[in-house]
């Protein structure tokens, strides 16, 4: 018994390689070699000679399911090289708050979209035999105080809004769930028998296992509600005392925790090792030390292959242009001006700051546990100065963000003035400028408003370039004339200056979306982190429901700055001639559970009955025409939202479909966006079941949430 309660058990904090460890097990002829758990969501932590890539909220910028899985399987590729067992990661919390602290580790305020960026994102690590883990379950919003604030949810909301990342993370196979700090309607997450019996294991059918954050278990009885490992294995991080371990082992004796549920868990994380191919000869040792540099395990092996090649592709396509008076594509431009700390170098390098906590140079990364280390950094004014050396251009700079004397005298006369801005969050273990994690506000860092301004007063084709973590206010210079053109590039990882430079001179059409929105005022959003000290639980009432980002707008009928998917391109498209059409049901679904479908009726509850395959498997498709009218090669991002009765309780629009479509000048492409069942379901509470509203479903194709341009009705 003492080895099944072992695997289930880390071998507490900072005492072994990894930031979470299983110990080798041995017995009846049988050796398991344990386990090595290591950050982050973007590359391998604590080690070098690693990629870092680019965040998950410019992984979903791209909206290209194929570049997402590519980033999942060249990260899971180098997790595998150093030896890992498990990647913490995919991150799949939901952009709920604006300002949230770690929003940037995830894939933004769409559930669809997230869903999609988690399945693919599973889907690549995996492939290369490394165990993914689904993080965090669930309603981990926000930083402040997240180990005592109750998310309170109502189950439709959790259902429709937070829980499909998960879901098509258990779709995609995922080996592990990572349950979260903070409380769910008042139990914590680690031993809530709701989230974690009733719908991850039962409704959701995972068969993977549950570990718990780091020190994210509250007792020993979480077992029985469904975690299945604790990490790192103290109670504390400085403990060397556990709920599980001996504890366990009690319980179990004594007969408070059953020996089959004992077996389960154990169990459970093997199989996930068998399941990845981890028994194979071969797998990587642990090449590494998380914590101690000079340890002999540290063998510095390079796993990076040509995957920066990714990177730089990747921070490309998740480049989002918002505004273009015609100035780009930059040509037979002779003369340059770069301004702002954010186009240069860190005075301490890349990695100068423990976990990236601190703001200085260009913004690649945010901080917190969600990081690695760079390789190096191209900086914009490094890639920018290689292109101006072929054009034979001149470029000037400031990097004081609060010099406007200089600044003036410096873009004055330029023929283009580029002007860099950013804005940082992270882990609320670090507090950088004040910011415990969550961003204090909405606006731009180190004067970022007031340096754009200076600069526009000074020079009348000023491009603003932005690399925040998240949506900013931009009011005070969006509308400016001299504002030429405005590039939201993200937090790109290390190449970030050459996908800047790829986008501004053309070598790549821009095509990024926005995967959240960003609105006139920061009131205009239906929620913040809450805020303020106590000794208490912090209640964090989810009073807007279903009613977050976009679809708070358009239910409120609030104008955005810029809306959830929008995004322009230096082409134009044209989208023609829709139709849609039923898929014909194949002998092997389930004939009853359809039918009942059809006729509004709900379906029976149990094992496995969310991730049904009648459920998910298409049901219509949607085919158009898109043609570029413009003059340039280049991708647009075709969206589908879904209209659901006036009556059914649904915002007015909702995200199910999109694809990515890259066309020559005057090229026509048939496009097809595939409708599941479950893309037209809403749940039914009292049913416990996905079910089809009474009335008519339309939906609208188009550009973004706002910008439709084909329109139709579901025949159902």
């Amino acid at each position: 018994m003492e080895g099944k309660v072992n695997i289930t058990t880390g071998v507490f904090w900072a005492t072994d390689l990894c930031v979470g460890n299983i110990a080798p097990q041995t017995g009846n002829g049988t050796y398991f070699p344990g386990l090595c758990l290591q950050d982050s969501p973007l590359g391998v932590r604590y080690t070098d000679f690693v990629t870092a890539f680019p965040a998950g909220i410019n992984a979903a910028a791209t909206w290209n399911r194929a570049l997402i899985r590519q980033r999942g399987a060249y990260m899971g590729a180098e997790f595998k090289g150093k030896g890992v067992n498990v990647a913490l990661g995919p991150m799949m919390n939901m952009g709920r708050n604006p300002e949230g602290g770690r929003n940037w580790e995830g894939f933004g305020a769409d559930p669809f979209l997230s869903g999609a960026a988690a399945y693919e994102t599973v889907l690549g690590m995996q492939s290369s035999g490394v165990q993914a883990c689904a993080k965090h379950y669930i309603n981990n919003e926000q930083e402040w105080y997240r180990t005592q604030e109750s998310s309170n949810v109502d189950d439709r909301t959790e259902h429709e809004i937070y829980l499909p990342p998960f879901l098509k993370s258990v779709m995609a196979g995922v080996a592990s769930v990572m349950c979260s700090y903070n409380l769910i309607n008042d139990t914590y997450a680690c031993e809530n028998d709701r989230t974690l019996n009733q719908i991850l294991k039962t409704e959701f059918g995972f068969q993977g296992y549950v570990m718990s954050d780091w020190t994210a278990t509250m007792s020993t009885l979480s077992a029985v509600a469904g975690l299945d490992m604790t990490m790192p294995g103290g109670v504390g991080f400085g403990d060397n005392y556990s709920y599980f371990g001996a504890n366990l082992t009690a319980f179990v004796d004594n007969g408070t925790i059953a020996a089959s549920r004992l077996d389960d868990m154990a169990t459970r994380i093997v199989a996930s090792w068998y399941f990845l191919g981890q028994d194979q000869p071969g797998y990587p040792n642990v090449s590494f030390s998380a914590f101690d540099t000079t340890d002999y395990h540290n063998l510095h092996i390079d796993v990076q292959e040509d995957h920066y090649e990714l990177v730089r592709e990747m921070g490309a396509s998740s480049t989002v242009l918002l505004k273009n008076n015609g100035v780009l594509p930059l040509k037979n431009i002779r003369s340059y001006s770069i301004i702002g700390s954010d186009a240069g170098p860190g005075l301490l390098g890349p990695n100068g700051y423990s976990d990236r906590g601190g703001d200085d140079g260009v913004l690649a990364m945010g901080w917190g546990s969600g990081t690695d280390q760079f390789p190096y950094l191209i900086t914009p004014l490094e890639a920018i100065q290689a292109r101006a050396r072929l054009n034979r251009s001149s470029v000037n700079w400031v990097l004081n963000d609060f010099d406007y004397t200089l600044v003036q005298s410096t873009v004055a006369e330029q023929d283009v003035a580029i002007v860099f801005v950013n804005s940082d969050s992270g882990e609320g273990y670090i507090t950088v400028g004040g910011n415990y994690g969550d961003r204090n506000n909405l606006t731009a860092w180190h004067g970022g408003d007031q340096l754009i301004l200076a600069v526009a007063a000074a020079n009348n084709n000023t491009i603003v370039v932005t690399h925040s973590v998240g949506p900013l206010i931009i009011e005070p210079w969006v509308d400016h004339p001299n504002v030429t053109a405005i590039l939201w590039a993200g937090i790109a990882g290390q190449e970030v200056g050459n996908s800047l430079v790829d986008v501004l001179f053309g070598d790549w059409n821009p095509s990024g979306r926005l995967p959240y929105t960003i609105a006139k005022n920061a009131s205009d959003y239906p929620s913040e982190p809450i805020d303020g000290a106590t000794t208490n639980i912090i209640r964090v009432d989810y009073n807007e429901g279903l009613f977050i980002d976009y679809r708070w707008f358009d239910a409120m009928n609030i104008t955005p700055r810029y809306e959830f998917g929008y995004g322009l391109s230096y082409s134009t498209f044209e989208y023609s001639n829709l139709c849609i059409t039923p898929v014909a049901n194949a002998d092997s679904y389930d004939a009853a559970a359809i039918a009942n479908w059809e006729a509004g009726l709900p379906s029976l509850w149990g094992e496995g009955s969310s991730t049904a395959f009648w459920l998910h498997t298409p049901a219509y498709t949607v085919t158009f025409d898109l043609t570029n009218t413009g003059a340039y090669y280049g991708g647009e991002i075709p969206q589908l939202y879904v209209h659901f009765p006036t009556d059914s309780g649904e915002p007015p629009s909702v995200l199910k479909g999109f694809t990515n479509a890259n066309l020559n000048p005057g090229e026509t492409q048939s496009i097809t966006i595939s409708i599941a069942r479950y893309d037209l379901s809403i749940w039914d509470v009292a049913a416990q079941s996905w079910v089809k509203p009474a009335g008519n479903i339309t939906f609208t194709v188009g550009a973004s949430s706002r910008d439709g341009r084909l329109y139709g009705t579901v025949p159902v």
